[in-house]
């Protein structure tokens, strides 16, 4: 218990941090004249209290963050953080006469903040500005990491950031530095993040979107998150031009956004290119586009140009873990959604916005098959396995088998305890799968025309567990349940 003093008073730095985000959906109901700022001042007031409590109270148990607690504080955060996320969301509700349950409200929180777009509400189009923003705007933060913005900010209170940034990243970006120092390295990442936010939202302004709806669908996008503000999810527009737009940024923000901080940094684009998991993060999902939009145009469905337009665009949204719609493509031959479904867990690149498993892993994973059957063959050649120009170390190779496992138990668990439930098997399965791999819409009973309020109290648990889970990338939340860990 001692050693995880000094891990809540960070954590409570962390949350005074958070809090101030809230300054946004405030600021959104002074903007529309609403009468709801009081409530999110209240959340406001409510988690800074909180957060003073942990860091002036645990002011005696400053220390340097070891690797270990790292992981501690990268699971409390976004175990924690989701509370006091939802607790706007229950004192607006209220307010306006739509009360939320606690579990519909923290899994609304969990949904955004793991940018998986998941939703229990219904009527968005009627719900104030300001309840919008904030579902959206939670989205943007949890996108690039909460922890990944903390470590830029937290050495001026005197708190390292190279444990939290290597807890928290994902795949080999934690063991590559960009920049001498995490936070430089923090503050580039997230440089980057908020020009190519800038740039979405400003596209979306002139391609005819009110400025509101070009914030929050911004916000939906860069993020990969897919919460929008309207039932109709992207179909509301109705409009090929922004469709276009969501497609050219949903699909840069698939790729490394590392890459983009050292070509910008030095210049060099030319290894943008060269980068085999961008290479094939993007061959994934234009190749996979087309060949949905082929499946379409085969089958009679639809002209040639609104074949290619809706299944390019619905690939991409799935497979991104978007989750933008604008139709009902479970009406589609069965392959498709199942398809993009599948896809969602490959088709981001680590270092991205994206949930899954990341192309890194399956690349690896692909590259060690083929050394093994060529071991079959040859039993004493030395082939070594290489990502790119990097040789891979058998390090990382048997932390991707190792992650792989705890991958393929926890969605077979998880889907077997839902299915006790009487869930059908579809609906099961594919609620899992959507939520570890932070997508969205699944199958069955939650498609892109229905959400998640169809399921009961305890089915919604199991799922906001999936998606914290797949958020915390499964290793990290394991590792705590490990005696050795607690051991000093």
């Amino acid at each position: 218990m001692y050693d995880l003093l000094p891990v809540l008073r960070v954590l409570g730095a962390l949350l005074a941090m958070f809090a101030l985000s809230l300054l946004v959906p405030l600021a959104a109901s002074l903007w529309a004249g609403e009468a709801l700022w009081h409530e999110y001042a209240l959340a406001m007031a409510v988690t800074l209290g909180v957060a003073a409590l942990l860091w002036w109270g645990l002011r005696e148990h400053r220390r340097e963050l070891l690797p270990r607690h790292g992981v501690m504080l990268v699971s409390l955060v976004w175990v924690v953080t989701p509370f006091f996320a939802a607790l706007p969301l229950l004192l607006v509700m209220d307010a306006i006469e739509r009360p939320l349950s606690f579990t519909h409200a923290y899994f609304e929180a969990v949904s955004g903040l793991t940018t998986t777009g998941s939703t229990v509400l219904s009527r968005l189009d009627e719900l104030p500005l300001s309840v919008n923003m904030w579902r959206t705007f939670m989205q943007w933060i949890g996108g690039m990491g909460i922890l990944i913005l903390a470590v830029a900010i937290l050495p001026v209170l005197g708190v390292g950031g190279s444990q939290l940034f290597k807890a928290e990243a994902a795949g080999p970006v934690k063991d590559t530095k960009l920049t001498p120092r995490m936070t430089e390295t923090a503050k580039g990442l997230w440089g980057v993040y908020v020009v190519f936010s800038l740039t979405c939202a400003l596209a979306y302004w002139s391609a005819g979107m009110t400025p509101e709806d070009a914030v929050m669908h911004m916000f939906a996008t860069v993020s990969l998150g897919g919460l929008s503000p309207h039932d109709a999810s992207f179909g509301y527009f109705s409009s090929p031009l922004l469709e276009c737009i969501a497609l050219v940024f949903m699909l840069g923000a698939s790729c490394n956004f590392a890459l983009y901080f050292v070509a910008l940094r030095k210049g060099h684009w030319r290894g943008f290119w060269r980068d085999e998991e961008m290479r094939a993060t993007l061959g994934a999902l234009l190749g996979g586009g087309l060949l949905v939009a082929l499946l379409l145009w085969a089958k009679g469905m639809y002209e040639p140009l609104q074949a290619l337009r809706l299944g390019l665009f619905h690939v991409v949204s799935v497979a991104t873990t978007t989750g933008f719609a604008t139709t009902d493509y479970l009406a589609w031959p069965v392959f498709a959604p199942v398809f993009m479904l599948l896809l969602s867990g490959v088709a981001t690149s680590a270092g991205s916005t994206g949930g899954g498993i990341k192309m890194v892993r399956m690349l690896i994973l692909l590259k060690q098959a083929r050394r093994e059957m060529t071991r079959t063959v040859h039993p004493r050649a030395v082939q070594p396995l290489r990502l790119g120009q990097r040789a891979v170390e058998d390090r990382m190779v048997f932390s991707v088998l190792a992650f792989m496992l705890m991958y393929g138990a926890t969605v077979t668990i998880l889907s077997m305890v839902l299915l006790l439930t009487d869930l059908d098997m579809v609906t099961a399965f594919s609620a899992v799968l959507a939520s570890v791999h932070c997508t969205g819409p699944g199958l069955g009973l939650l498609g892109p025309s229905s959400n998640y309020a169809v399921l009961t109290d305890f089915q919604l648990w199991v799922c906001t567990l999936a998606m914290l889970l797949g958020r915390l990338e499964i290793l990290s939340f394991m590792a705590l349940l490990t005696p050795a860990f607690w051991q000093r």
